[in-house]
């Protein structure tokens, strides 16, 4: 963190946002690696306590020079107390700054990638919560720390050169044990983690399924299968905790007796009177704290891989969505909309769902989205709202492109109710109001009854504060359908988009829906409409045919219907119609 530049080179980025994290994280990094310096000059009171006991106190049987020192110690380690705390605490706020600086970008990627069917959607999140988790723990300290391991060498040089040797040849040593456990490890890490995200999605799968599962006989087979995934993902992760366990409990044993050997030739160079027992006790000590970093590093290996894999991915992630930068405030559109040729793609897809598509319509016209199953009517109707990206075209509001606008600015003045009504754990009045903080209840009551869900919503258990649960799990579906227009309808956008709105509705849930589309046109909102069902075309002024992702069709309602349909004209007309008169 401390060179932003050259550490963002060497992961292969240069994201300005990336830079910009690190920038705010450099300052306590920095602060960090100053009392680190401290830390470890204070280490040394140690090694430096035991030199002055066998050499001075010993020999001279002074009480006065054991308690001054001793004091001295004392003050000595509660302030290196104090600093590594300090220098923990700065590491901490060093990782939330960093985190601070990219949580909300974050979250926007995690949508982004669930908009376009990733299946790993939610993992910048954890990315980054995985990097804060290693800035601020013990690995990144004995990063701190190792840079002192060649001057903590270097003292034991200066108190006999064969001490120093077997210090050096410790040291290289454990590198080499911490390499091979790099090398080992890497794989079964990678196909752990793999496996485990695998079996976690299966089982969030299976979770969200479970009634259908277990109605028809699913359940052991689904088990079996995420058993099987399961096993697999804990069978690599055995082999790299294995790995991981006994290189760590090496290098462990082997520092423990380098320390031991230090003895050994310490005691042969006092005997030989190159050196006193003072020295032979220090340069043990500060040999074990010089090769103490590369234990903890060794053992902390999997931290160190996890935490890089997890930046390397979270900077593909910033690469590869364009980050949305703050756009010119647009004024209020009244609902002019016109699709300009536009041609999508959706992920995953090999060939463009929608191909050539133009059409325009003026504030205040309904228009019906009809056609055969897969013809890329909820393509459409999601490219409309602005959450579908055009290959090539535009989609404009007012004569202003939906990408010209601030997506959370222009969510205000749409409605959209998708093909499956997504619902988010919280009451029903916060679903209708988008969560928003400041919606007023009038405003919340008025676009239930826009809907024609007011009086469903008062027979709940608590009214307009019941909570529906996760993803509307407490409603029927017919239930959580009227909620979503609802929610569409809040605010009076001058644009609603509903696909197949009427799938899970009853006639009074249909007729309510009749209103609430009859009322918007009313107040010269203009509505787009999915349909399958003829009634739900009774109050539309337009209708567009699409097949295969083209327009076969578009313009008056009874014209389209006789061009489509000439022999069944008549009879739809005839279902319209008794719409008409049932929907008043």
């Amino acid at each position: 963190m401390l060179k932003r530049d050259k550490i963002a080179s060497a992961m292969g980025t240069t994201s300005p946002l990336l830079l910009d994290a690190f920038r705010a994280a450099r300052r306590t990094a920095i602060e960090a690696a100053i009392f680190s310096l401290f830390v470890n000059l204070l280490m040394l009171t140690g090694p430096l306590y035991m030199l002055q006991i066998y050499d001075r106190v010993m020999s001279s049987h002074s009480y006065e020079t054991l308690f001054v020192i001793t004091v001295l110690v004392v003050i000595l380690f509660a302030g290196m107390a104090a600093l590594d705390f300090a220098r923990g605490a700065l590491l901490a706020r060093s990782a939330a700054a960093f985190e601070e600086k990219l949580k909300h970008l974050t979250f926007d990627l995690t949508l982004d990638a669930s908009r376009v069917g990733l299946n790993v959607a939610d993992q910048p999140l954890r990315d980054l919560r995985q990097i804060r988790q290693f800035v601020a723990s013990p690995a990144l300290v004995a990063v701190f720390d190792a840079p002192w391991a060649p001057i903590f060498l270097g003292v034991v040089f200066m108190m006999h050169w064969l001490l120093g040797l077997v210090a050096l040849i410790g040291l290289i040593l454990l590198g080499v044990l911490a390499f091979i456990n790099e090398r080992m490890s890497r794989h079964a890490n990678t196909s752990a983690m793999s496996l485990t995200s695998e079996a976690d999605k299966h089982a969030a799968a299976s979770i969200r399924n479970a009634a259908a599962a277990d109605a028809m006989g699913m359940r052991k087979t689904l088990r079996d299968r995420w058993t099987k995934l399961s096993d697999e993902a804990n069978n690599h992760l055995l082999s790299s905790t294995d790995t991981i366990g006994g290189l760590t409990a090496a290098s462990k044993a082997f520092r423990l007796f380098l320390q031991s050997a230090i003895l050994g030739t310490g005691a042969f160079v006092a005997i030989r009177g190159e050196a006193t027992p003072g020295v032979m006790i220090a340069a043990s000590i500060i040999a074990g704290r010089a090769l103490a970093p590369i234990e903890i590093v060794t053992s902390q290996w999997k931290n160190f891989a996890l935490s890089t894999a997890a930046f390397r991915r979270l900077t593909k992630f910033i690469e590869h969505f364009p980050v949305r930068s703050e756009r010119t405030a647009l004024p209020a559109p009244k609902g002019v909309v016109s699709v300009e040729r536009i041609f999508c793609q959706p992920a995953g897809a090999k060939h463009p769902i929608l191909k050539n598509i133009n059409f325009s319509l003026a504030a205040g016209e309904a228009l019906g989205l009809i056609g055969p199953s897969a013809a890329g009517k909820s393509t459409l109707a999601r490219a409309i709202v602005g959450v579908e990206p055009c290959a090539s075209g535009a989609v404009r509001l007012d004569g202003a492109n939906l990408s010209h606008w601030d997506m959370d600015a222009l969510g205000k003045y749409i409605g959209y109710l998708p093909q499956e009504v997504e619902l988010f754990a919280g009451t029903a009045a916060q679903n209708i109001a988008r969560f928003r903080d400041d919606a007023k209840s009038e405003e919340i009551i008025a676009a239930a009854e826009a809907a024609g869900a007011h009086q469903m919503i008062l027979g709940f258990p608590e009214g307009y504060d019941t909570d529906i649960g996760e993803r509307g799990s407490r409603l029927s579906a017919g239930q959580r359908q009227r909620l979503g227009l609802a929610r569409a309808l809040f605010g009076d956008p001058v644009l609603v988009v509903l696909d197949e709105p009427n799938a899970n509705l009853d006639a009074e849930g249909e007729a309510a829906l009749a209103n609430a589309m009859k009322g918007a046109k009313a107040r010269g909102a203009t509505v787009i409409i999915v349909a399958h069902r003829p009634s739900a075309i009774a109050f539309v002024d337009k209708l567009l045919f699409l097949v295969g992702g083209e327009v076969r069709a578009f313009g008056p309602r009874d014209e389209v219907l006789a061009q489509i349909a000439p022999k069944q004209a008549p009879v739809l007309r005839r279902v319209v119609s008794d719409g008409e008169a049932a929907n008043g």
